[in-house]
């Protein structure tokens, strides 16, 4: 060590600093910054070789830096996993008595998928490590810290970073999702830890340059626009169980390349008469390329948005956040998502308060399934009005409720009580429906509200999936399902059913906050989950409209206002009868705020 690094300050010297997801790639590049500035590092993650690897590192860097910090791992640890974490933390409290900062940047890539056809498993999975795991390491990690710590969350550019405009990111509906209400999170907590002195902060790089994106994301979303535009000599359905095998020989060399062609040609084509085996190693090889190409005009496309059209490397990210945790910067901007990006990303504007009035005549057509996913009075009522102004000039309404006790609410009409978390359920009821009256037009879904006056810093467990599962995976899980129904047979399998189909899935959201003084910790409380709705949303149509070639469009009213008064329900009625006869041309408005026209 040189006399000049001997005299350098370590400005995280003495402080303890847990970063999640950090065995590779940012999670790393970060605990190593801390490292060379003094800092003792706890590193977790599913996958023990990395954090081995990376301990070795870390133990280097500290030396190197002269400082007495120390190096602990957690290996086995997902941050999704409930007893996972709180056991970790029962250990760090032994161990270690307090940490100073706590890094959320533990993620993945998640599917990368149209969301017609995503594994609804896998969208639950990536909702779950990102915000719940956010959310659950937070929590228990507040149980170790005191006045001035801080907590650090990695985003991404590419969702919300305000509600005022929405970032699409094709194929990626549950990582939007969770990335803009994990932003809403970060601002929420902010006004929940004032009192503590704890700081909340986040920051959302663009594009990082990192194998998930060059080995992983690029390449899936290749092989996902050739399955939905085709490749000559392969069906869409083949493409789709070929492409996971085909994305693993990406960079490999000729050999391994040829063999695994092969493979490939005899597991998935064997029944395939009308190629010989050369025609079929050749298609195969052809389409390998295409991915490879596609994957490649993708990357270059998206370094143009970029000023310089440079990616930000890990080292970039780390510096972000190294900043961001310095009391002085931390105490400027508690509660602000920082960008950490230059993107320029040109979106549709898609916000607005109305829509022009429409001819409704069309909707004595119609086939109407209105779902209530809520036992509140408040919503019962909403969901009268809704049925009782369609109930005559729609050709079927039919009602579907949480509780068999909410039926009561629609006696006389086509009323059936759901399990709305159960995936089969739900696609059993709207097979039955389409193939009962052979058409679905218009899905209307109340989400319902939640008590904002409860902190979050409260809620276990347990009562925090109930909220994921109320809103994010049960509206993606309606609004998936009325999609498909509203496709005509083998949509699905071949993507080009899709075009110009018609139909509109509406998702009233939890309301704003009521009353005349509205404190920002009860709005910011309000905004957690509208926050995961918006970007869903604006993925959602962006793949219908640009992907698919759909005139399918889901909405998303978000009713109450920033005067904190009551929702006007007659307006609201009245909004859904005009979307539900908008003929979706020249409007790009699909986030709609009622009350504040």
């Amino acid at each position: 060590m040189g006399e000049h690094e001997s005299e350098k300050p370590l400005t995280f010297d003495k402080k303890v600093v847990l970063v999640t997801g950090s065995g590779t790639g940012i999670g790393k590049a970060i605990a190593k910054k801390f490292a060379k500035n003094g800092a003792s590092i706890i590193i977790l993650g599913r996958r023990s070789e990395p954090l081995e690897n990376t301990a070795t590192e870390l133990k280097e860097a500290i030396s190197e830096a002269g400082s007495a910090g120390t190096v602990r791992i957690f290996p086995g640890v997902d941050v999704s996993e409930e007893n996972s974490i709180s056991e970790m933390f029962d250990t760090i409290k032994r161990e270690f008595g307090n940490i100073d900062i706590l890094v959320n940047n533990a993620g993945v890539s998640g599917p990368v998928k149209l969301f017609t056809n995503s594994n609804f498993i896998e969208f639950k999975e990536c909702v779950s490590i990102h915000l719940t795991g956010t959310f659950w390491t937070t929590i228990k990690g507040l149980e170790t810290m005191k006045k001035d710590s801080k907590i650090v969350t990695i985003s991404t550019f590419f969702t919300e970073e305000n509600k005022f405009e929405q970032r699409p990111y094709r194929f990626r509906t549950p990582y939007t999702s969770a990335q803009g209400a994990k932003n809403r999170l970060v601002e929420a907590l902010a006004w929940e830890l004032e009192s503590y002195g704890i700081k909340s902060l986040a920051t959302n790089p663009g594009p990082v340059h990192s194998d998930r994106i060059y080995k992983t994301v690029y390449p899936k979303a290749a092989a996902e626009f050739l399955r939905i535009g085709g490749y000559p000599g392969f069906s869409s359905s083949e493409i789709e169980r070929m492409s996971p095998q085909l994305l693993d020989l990406l960079g490999e060399d000729e050999k391994s390349v040829s063999e695994g062609l092969a493979k490939i040609s005899k597991t998935f084509l064997k029944d395939n008469v009308e190629k010989n085996e050369e025609e079929k190693f050749s298609s195969l090889k052809g389409l390998l390329a295409k991915i490879q190409e596609i994957a490649e005009k993708v990357q270059a496309n998206t370094k143009k948005m970029i000023v310089g059209e440079q990616f930000l490397s890990q080292e970039d990210v780390a510096d972000m956040v190294l900043h961001l945790s310095h009391d002085s910067i931390s105490k400027s901007i508690n509660g602000r998502i920082m960008p950490n990006d230059g993107v320029f990303y040109p979106v549709r504007p898609i916000i607005g308060t109305s829509i022009p009035n429409q001819n409704q005549a069309k909707l004595s057509e119609s086939v109407v399934i209105l779902v209530i996913n809520s036992t509140l009075e408040k919503d019962q009522r909403r969901g009268k009005l809704i049925a009782d102004s369609l109930e005559g000039k729609v050709r079927q309404l039919i009602v579907l409720v949480q509780d068999k006790k909410n039926a009561d609410h629609f006696k006389g009409l086509h009323c059936h009580s759901v399990d709305f978390s159960n995936e089969e359920e739900i696609g059993k009821i709207f097979g039955i429906a389409k193939s009962k009256f052979s058409n679905i037009d218009v899905v209307v879904m109340l989400t319902g509200d939640f008590d904002y006056n409860v902190s979050i810093l409260s809620l276990n467990r347990s009562n925090w999936d109930h909220l994921v599962e109320k809103y994010v995976m049960i509206p993606a899980l309606i609004t998936r399902s009325a999609v498909t129904s509203m496709a005509p047979p083998g949509a699905l399998d071949e993507p080009s059913l899709f075009k110009s189909t018609k139909g509109k899935v509406i998702i009233i959201g939890p309301d704003a906050p009521l009353g005349k003084k509205i404190s920002g910790l009860v709005r910011s409380r309000s905004e957690v989950f509208r926050g995961a709705l918006r970007p869903f949303n604006a993925t959602v149509n962006q793949e219908l409209r640009d992907v698919l070639d759909s005139n399918i469009r889901q909405y998303l009213l978000l009713c109450g206002n920033l005067d904190g008064n009551l929702p006007n329900e007659e307006k609201i009625k009245d909004l859904l009868l005009d979307l539900m006869g908008d003929n979706n041309q020249g409007n790009n408005q699909t986030i709609l705020y009622p009350d504040e026209y």
